[in-house]
């Protein structure tokens, strides 16, 4: 597939979803994957009780990160770039001259490695179909089936990106002052009794103008924090809450309520074994054994850091069949929709689950790992960029 600079709203065919036209760059994508564009997208049945959510992937699952199994250099993959290039010093790194599809097992271990030590890896002009995406995530874990969005035909866990979509869906209320969807600070599926690790978004179809997502990194926002303040959350755990609320059905007089789970308020990533600041302005609730007046204070605070700060953050400009693999683990991220739906955004994600959270009390900031802090005799700046 030569990927095309379409990025309007043309298209040869209409979704059954409120009869929106799919875009061009998704219809060629999505046909040549004998994807069924007349049930394009399906929807699963949607839970309507909160105890039915709950026992969603209730059974604990060995996890094994792929980034454990690395060479630390990673040579597989680096080797076979055209181009690499650190988009910032903390966070973000784009590959050249790489298909995700073709892939070896070596190349996806290393991969996993520089997620979790770049936060967030970007790859353009991809050829990737739903399925071969779908295939790439069961490599780094088990992939989500989301209860509550549009999927691809005859690929459950490939979640349907489409803006226009939602938006129509919703009655069309998105507007400038208030844009909604992902145009807010998260990490995805915070909720789950092992959250999300890598996620991959895949978009065919972009605006001309805007669309970036960002990303800021929770190593750098836990080593913002003074050590007296680390010393003080390191073992701390807060209650994370679902996106979606559902009835209780022993008291559905309550309205609805959100599914909520306990975990650690720092984490240690599995493979770099660093520390970050896990927390969320979107859904996570209260810090446990704190009054609520003083858990507000702590983390409105925290969620400053990870906002506020742009030199923790990247901003990425999507460009068609681009591919961002990010780790919920060590981020946040946030959609811009200053194209104001002017023009068509479509793409499909997969989302890995990974481990139950944990905290070490002997691990590592990054800048400690690192020795960013520390003076060394002959340590340049590329040294910092692993």
């Amino acid at each position: 597939m030569s990927p095309s600079a379409t990025t309007d709203h043309e298209a040869n065919d209409l979704s059954p979803a409120l009869g929106l036209p799919i875009p061009e760059n998704a219809v060629k994508r999505l046909s040549k994957a004998g994807i069924d564009l007349e049930h394009y997208p399906t929807r699963p049945k949607k839970p309507d009780y909160l105890d039915q959510v709950y026992a969603i992937r209730s059974e604990y699952r060995e996890h094994v990160d792929p980034g454990t199994r690395a060479d630390p250099e990673k040579k597989a993959l680096l080797s076979a770039a055209t181009k690499v290039i650190h988009l910032t010093r903390h966070i973000g790194t784009e590959l050249h001259g790489i298909q995700l599809a073709q892939l070896t097992d070596q190349q996806k271990d290393e991969l996993g490695l520089l997620i979790a030590e770049r936060s967030v890896v970007f790859f353009r002009d991809q050829d990737i179909t739903p399925q071969q995406q779908k295939l790439l995530g069961e490599y780094f874990g088990t992939v989500e089936v989301h209860p509550q969005v549009p999927q691809v035909p005859g690929s459950p866990g490939v979640t349907v990106m489409w803006p226009d979509l939602f938006n129509k869906e919703r009655g069309g209320t998105a507007s400038f002052r208030q844009p909604g969807g992902a145009s807010g600070w998260h990490s995805d599926l915070v909720h789950e009794a092992q959250p999300a690790g890598v996620t991959h978004l895949h978009n065919d179809t972009v605006p001309e103008h805007g669309g970036d997502t960002v990303w800021s990194s929770g190593y750098s926002a836990y080593d913002k924090l003074s050590p007296a303040f680390r010393s003080f959350l390191d073992g701390k755990s807060a209650i994370y809450r679902s996106a979606h609320a559902y009835i209780d059905r022993e008291n559905p007089a309550a309205g609805p309520k959100f599914v909520e789970r306990e975990h650690p308020l720092v984490r240690v990533h599995p493979a770099t074994g660093w520390k970050s600041l896990w927390v969320n302005r979107e859904m996570t609730v209260r810090i446990v054994g704190l009054d609520k007046p003083e858990s507000d204070v702590i983390l409105n605070y925290l969620y400053d850091v990870y906002e506020r700060n742009i030199d923790i953050q990247v901003r990425f400009k999507w460009t068609p069949y681009a591919s961002a693999l990010w780790d919920n683990r060590i981020t946040q991220h946030i959609a811009s929709w200053d194209y104001e739906g002017s023009e068509a955004r479509h793409g499909t994600r997969v989302t890995s689950l990974a481990e139950k959270p944990i905290f070490k009390a002997s691990a590592p900031s990054r800048r400690e790992a690192l020795g960013l802090d520390t003076p060394r005799l002959g340590r340049t700046e590329k040294d910092a960029l692993i």
